[in-house]
C-alpha cells in the first residue's frame, strides 16, 4: 500500500491528464485539497511538491499553484511506453523519419547485442524524431526476427509497440534501462539538430516479453535541452 500522499498525487495527476484541470487553471488551494481527502496539511504540500516537480503544477509563494504545460523532455523510464503514446499523453506535435530499416545477419552483433549464438537475423530500424519542427532524438532500435518475424515499414513510421501488441500478438512485459551522457558521436552531429551542445543523453534499453524473452536492444539519443528525467522515489522503513 502506498503512502497518503502518494494516493493524493496519483490522484491528482490522472485528473490534471484527463484533462479535467486545464492548462493555466488555478489548482485548488492546500486547504481544498486537505478537506476533499481527508489528510493532513504536510500530505498535501508533498502530493503538490512531486506534482511540482514533475511539471504538472507551478506554485508561487502566497498564490494558488497553476496547471502547467508539461515540458517536452519528460522521459518516462519506469514506464514502457512507445514515442506514439508518450507524445499523446504530452499532447504535443511529432514527427517521425525513418532512416535506415534492415535485416542484419551478423553474428558479432547479434551476441554482442543480445549474447545469443542462436538469433541468425535481427532487424537494424533508425528512426530521427522531430519536436517543434527540429531533430531531437534519434531512437536505434534492434529485433530479433525469431521473435518480431515481420516489421512493416508503416508501423515503424507510427508506432511499432501498437504494431507488435495489435497485429503480431506479442506481449510486452518489463525493460531494463541505463541512462549515460556520452560526447555527440558523428552520426549524431549528421541526424540532430544538436546546436552548441556537444553532449547527448543516451538511454538504453533492453525489452523482454511477459515469458522473459529478450527481443529488442534500443539506445535512444536525446538532445540535452530536450530530456528531464523525473522518478518518485520513496524510502522504505
Amino acid at each position: 500500500m502506498s503512502s497518503k500522499y502518494v494516493q493524493v498525487y496519483n490522484t491528482l495527476k490522472k485528473q490534471i491528464e484527463s484533462g479535467e484541470y486545464a492548462i493555466g487553471e488555478e489548482f485548488p488551494s492546500e486547504g481544498e485539497l486537505q478537506s476533499r481527502f481527508q489528510v493532513s496539511r504536510d500530505t498535501v504540500r508533498k502530493s503538490l511538491g512531486m506534482l511540482e516537480n514533475q511539471g504538472y503544477i507551478r506554485k508561487s509563494r502566497g498564490r494558488v499553484a497553476v496547471v502547467m504545460e508539461r515540458g517536452e523532455g519528460n522521459f518516462p523510464f519506469a514506464e514502457i511506453l512507445s514515442f506514439k503514446e508518450l507524445n499523446t499523453q504530452l499532447k504535443r506535435k511529432t514527427e517521425t523519419e525513418v532512416e535506415n530499416l534492415e535485416i542484419l545477419s551478423d553474428p558479432e552483433l547479434i551476441f554482442r547485442l543480445f549474447e545469443d549464438d542462436e538469433e541468425k537475423e535481427i532487424y537494424d530500424l533508425v528512426r530521427v524524431r522531430r519536436i517543434g519542427g527540429e531533430r531531437v532524438i534519434i531512437d536505434h532500435d534492434y529485433f530479433k526476427r525469431s521473435i518480431v518475424k515481420n516489421l512493416p515499414l508503416r508501423a515503424c513510421r507510427e508506432s511499432v509497440y501498437e504494431y507488435l501488441e495489435g497485429e503480431a500478438g506479442l506481449k510486452i512485459g518489463y525493460a531494463a534501462k541505463e541512462i549515460v551522457v556520452e560526447e555527440a558521436t558523428d552520426q549524431d552531429r549528421r541526424y540532430l539538430d544538436l546546436k552548441q551542445y556537444g553532449l547527448v543523453v543516451v538511454v538504453r534499453s533492453y525489452t523482454y516479453t511477459r515469458d522473459n524473452r529478450l527481443f529488442q536492444y534500443t539506445e535512444s539519443r536525446h538532445r540535452p535541452d530536450q530530456f528531464r528525467f523525473v522518478e518518485i522515489a520513496q524510502r522504505k522503513k
